[in-house]
């Protein structure tokens, strides 16, 4: 793929619009240095230094939509809550439209707090409520996506198993989609793997492939290539992107499987690399690449995040340069 023909297509970003439907969520850290271990029990003692809230699950997806300059559109639920107001305030930080956002008041805000000392993760502590939504918040999600997704370019489906994407706002995403031409990708969730039939790409890691698909004894290149076949075939997408880690991307097609290996020149913090690759691959899509050309820049979006800790996104400015440089 040529230098040009890529930049050519970043560019084209900031003139997209993308819907993002799922699970959002904040992820909370708290920064800190350890000494000594607690008199209390066999635990070390963080003595904190700082602490930070960012946009998680579906929401940083968003957020990594922004960041390459395009304008992104959030439908999700909330909590009517402490966290709902403070998340509602990052989305506005990051311009990013709220007003499909439904309030369930049943329902904390998602949130997710790592205690990070000497960059290392000691413990997360997670407040949620899993499980659908009601009726009453299913159906005004259902009216927003009818509202909102004849108006994008572009919808990504980021399931996190929370309740945002049920099967009946999954089957309104679907095929209004599909009457209006635009390409659905998916950061799936094993539980529901089987259910995202005909979207453009569906991107699992290695382990949500195997296990979405109850497959055994996946060690081989040609096994994965194998089983990314049958998920081909059994959800009738256009095509599955496999996320390897530090083997890179697999994506399988009907006609061929193209591998791409790692662009990545350092690995932090994988936390939200996954985010990144979808929110690229879709703006890719969205500005007309092809599926080989969508992937390659993905890989090389999601090489410059895990170089970072914490939940990252990253801007056209240094996707190009990192590209750039590459093909130097």
């Amino acid at each position: 793929m040529a230098l040009s023909k890529i930049i050519k297509i970043i560019d084209l970003f900031k003139k997209q619009t993308v819907l993002v439907i799922g699970d959002v969520m904040i992820d909370k850290f708290i920064w800190g240095k350890v000494s000594r271990i607690s008199p209390e029990a066999p635990v070390p003692v963080v003595e904190v230094a700082k602490e930070t809230e960012v946009l998680g699950g579906a929401a940083n997806v968003a957020s990594n939509i922004t960041s390459l300059g395009a304008k992104s559109f959030i439908i999700s639920a909330i909590g009517n809550d402490y966290n709902g107001k403070l998340l509602t305030n990052l989305f506005a930080e990051k311009k990013i439209n709220t007003n499909f956002l439904v309030y369930e008041n049943k329902r904390p805000t998602i949130t997710k707090t790592r205690v990070i000392a000497a960059s290392q993760q000691l413990i997360r502590v997670d407040r949620e409520i899993k499980g659908h939504f009601s009726h009453l918040t299913e159906n005004e999600i259902i009216k927003n996506i009818t509202d909102i997704l004849p108006k994008t370019n572009a919808v990504i489906i980021s399931d996190y198993g929370k309740g945002a994407v049920s099967p009946n706002i999954l089957k309104k995403i679907i095929s209004l989609a599909e009457k209006c031409k635009i390409p659905v990708t998916v950061d799936p969730k094993i539980e529901y793997f089987k259910k995202y039939r005909k979207v453009t790409t569906i991107t699992p890691n290695t382990k949500e492939a195997i296990e979405g698909m109850n497959a055994k004894n996946i060690k081989t290149d040609d096994a994965l290539a194998k089983l990314g076949r049958k998920i081909l075939k059994t959800l009738r997408s256009k095509s599955v992107l496999i996320t390897r880690s530090e083997k890179g991307m697999m994506l399988i097609e009907n006609d061929k499987i193209t591998n791409i290996p790692t662009r990545a020149k350092e690995v932090y913090d994988v936390t939200g690399a996954g985010d990144t690759v979808i929110s690229a691959m879709t703006l890719a899509l969205s500005a007309k690449a092809d599926l080989v050309s969508a992937a390659e820049i993905a890989n090389f979006a999601a090489g410059i995040v895990v170089a970072k800790l914490g939940t990252a996104t990253t801007s056209t400015e240094e996707l190009k340069k990192v590209i750039t440089d590459f093909y130097k």
